[in-house]
């Protein structure tokens, strides 16, 4: 399975930015996929994730209403939306591929893409 991210950069406070996250490697659909991120010295954080049987979502209450995750299961790709950023949201933004169709919490990340950097200036 390979992951790769793509859509950060350098936004102002206010400002709004896409990741995309592009699967290969094993049957996309069936397979719950997340959003996680880490700042520096901090430890990696969940953000957004999204069931690969229904679309459910779920979200970190620091970005519940601010973010949204979605995904298009034909081009095997999961994005999230970020809208009115902060720069607490500065950090490597990671996608990962669960191992289960449904996300709960706890439930086992098996894959990792090599992370995206999303930088918020004030």
């Amino acid at each position: 399975v390979q992951l790769v991210e793509s859509g950060g950069g350098l936004v102002q406070a206010g400002g709004s930015l896409r990741l995309s996250c592009a699967a290969s490697g094993r049957t996309f659909w069936r397979y719950a996929m997340g959003w996680f991120r880490q700042a520096p010295g901090k430890e990696r954080e969940f953000v957004a994730a999204i069931s690969g049987s229904d679309g459910s979502t779920y979200y970190a209450d620091s970005v519940k209403g601010r973010f949204t995750i979605s995904r298009n299961n034909a081009k095997t790709t999961v994005y999230l939306q970020m809208n009115s950023l902060k720069p607490e949201d500065t950090a490597v933004y990671y996608c990962a591929q669960a191992s289960t169709s449904y996300y709960y919490s706890g439930v086992r990340f098996d894959y990792w893409g090599q992370g995206t950097q999303v930088t918020v200036s004030s």
